[in-house]
């Protein structure tokens, strides 16, 4: 049993080569978003630049796009026709991420699921594309309720889901809601030998397993039950995974990155902590080992 501490930074930030090009140190891609929802790419992209990820790119239906493109010039959002993800959009998303896949020379990876929501069509869309690429994924929010219809399209592949207890019951159908940390560990464990994945079940104390190890973050609060704290994990642990930080760490990593942050945003504001603070409070996590 791993208890997760400021040592693991130490093994993935380490002093950038003299010779660094662009994208050597990861290009991700963030599909998400919907005509109600486009905060939640944003917050994944922006998390994921102050983890140290080069370039992001955005995908995203046309209303959301246009206004994360309208944040700040730091962001590119490519606009998809339509409210929705649907299945005509995949020609495209596939194309992009090979693209990226190209240019980046295989730093890649992808945070899908923020923001989408669960139309039958959006639903079906993520598990087509899910199917067809290979890349490194980081699955969460709703692309972890399609992942539920169809669990097996993502054995075997390097990925990290970060479910909270409800979605992880949509994922394996086990409720742990009212478990103790050592009944959650072993199933959690169990889900994730049986899914072939990497699972990083957030709560009090994340439980994070690959199937054969087991490891624990305590950082984090209460504080971080506000909307987007979510996002900004998925976006912290697809930084990681576009290094080529193997998912099992990068799940390590970024919930501890993700929970100090937000520890060190509450110091300061408490109720008012809004996900925005936490993705200003994660230099000063990366400045502190």
């Amino acid at each position: 049993m791993i208890e997760i501490n400021k040592s693991i930074l130490k093994n993935i930030y380490k002093k950038r080569s003299e010779d660094a090009k662009k994208y050597d140190y990861g290009l991700l891609l963030v599909i998400g978003g919907s005509e109600f929802y486009s905060g939640s790419p944003a917050l994944s992209a922006l998390a994921a630049f102050k983890a140290g990820v080069d370039m992001v790119r955005i995908i995203a239906p046309k209303r959301a796009a246009d206004i994360i493109a309208s944040f700040t010039p730091n962001l590119a959002a490519y606009p998809l026709e339509g409210s929705h993800l649907n299945k005509e959009h995949l020609a495209t998303l596939i194309s992009m991420t090979e693209s990226a896949k190209a240019a980046a020379r295989g730093k890649t990876a992808v945070v899908i699921g923020g923001g989408m929501g669960r139309s039958e069509e959006t639903q079906e869309a993520i598990l087509e594309y899910l199917s067809q690429v290979s890349v490194p994924a980081v699955i969460d929010a709703d692309a972890i309720h399609a992942l539920g219809m169809k669990p097996e399209t993502i054995s075997d592949q390097p990925s990290i889901i970060t479910p909270h207890s409800y979605e992880f019951f949509v994922l394996t159908g086990r409720e742990v809601v009212n478990l103790s940390d050592e009944e959650k560990i072993k199933i959690v464990q169990e889900e994730a030998a049986r899914l072939k994945t990497t699972i990083l079940l957030k709560g009090k104390t994340d439980i994070i397993s690959n199937g054969q190890e087991v490891a624990l973050n305590k950082t984090g609060n209460p504080y971080l039950t506000k909307g987007g704290c979510g996002d900004t994990l998925a976006g912290i642990c697809g930084a990681l995974l576009s290094q080529g930080v193997d998912a099992f760490t990068a799940a390590q990593a970024g919930a501890y990155i993700n929970g100090l942050a937000g520890e060190l945003a509450s110091k300061k504001l408490k109720e008012s902590l809004m996900a925005t603070d936490l993705i200003d409070e994660i230099p000063n996590v990366l400045l502190r080992f």
